[in-house]
């Protein structure tokens, strides 16, 4: 399901110069990113939770379609789906403000910052493209309870932590003093 998704090397993310001296207030932007960030990342651990949940109560085809009166496993599915979804939107808005706002004047504050940006959004494009995979899954799950299909959601899903969660670490270290210190978003 993932074999034709690049992932992407840490060992080639471009460095940010470092800027030293900045005020509380310059700092104050970089850290509304990380608490956004957290937020996606708690987002991301209740997802993990519940599929994990869900997981110890799985059941074969067989025994869904035997006890379609246990409306609990499917309960799970539809919980773990709409909790997910909600949450790729989430991301999905946080990466368009930042293409369409944050890197462009980002990317004007010299050579480095611009392959900062860059390179950010080229992973934006990576991360899009799990959560796409993720709702299809996730749909594939809710027309079809099965162990099969439940595997490629969670197969997604880490996948897409993975990505996301290495992403947003990246982004914070990169680019979160430079949001203040250049007045980019605040």
């Amino acid at each position: 399901m993932l074999l034709d998704i690049e992932f992407l090397d840490d060992a080639t993310r471009p460095k940010a110069p470092r800027l030293g001296g900045l005020t509380a207030a310059q700092r104050a932007p970089g850290e509304h990113l990380k608490m956004i960030h957290d937020h996606l990342r708690e987002n991301m651990q209740a997802i993990g939770e519940l599929i994990e949940r869900a997981s110890a109560g799985a059941v074969s085809v067989e025994e869904v379609a035997a006890q379609t009166a246990d409306l609990e496993i499917i309960g799970n599915y539809r919980r773990f789906g709409n909790l997910c979804g909600r949450h790729c939107q989430i991301v999905n808005t946080h990466h368009s403000i930042e293409d369409y706002a944050v890197f462009p004047e980002l990317s004007k504050q010299g050579e480095a910052f611009r392959k900062v940006a860059e390179r950010l959004q080229a992973e934006h494009v990576v991360v899009h493209e799990l959560l796409v995979r993720q709702v299809d899954a996730l749909n594939a799950l809710a027309r079809e309870p099965s162990t099969s299909r439940f595997e490629d959601a969670k197969e997604v899903y880490e996948a897409l932590g993975r990505v996301l969660l290495s992403h947003l670490g990246y982004e914070e270290e990169e680019i979160g003093d430079a949001l203040g210190y250049f007045g980019i978003g605040g």
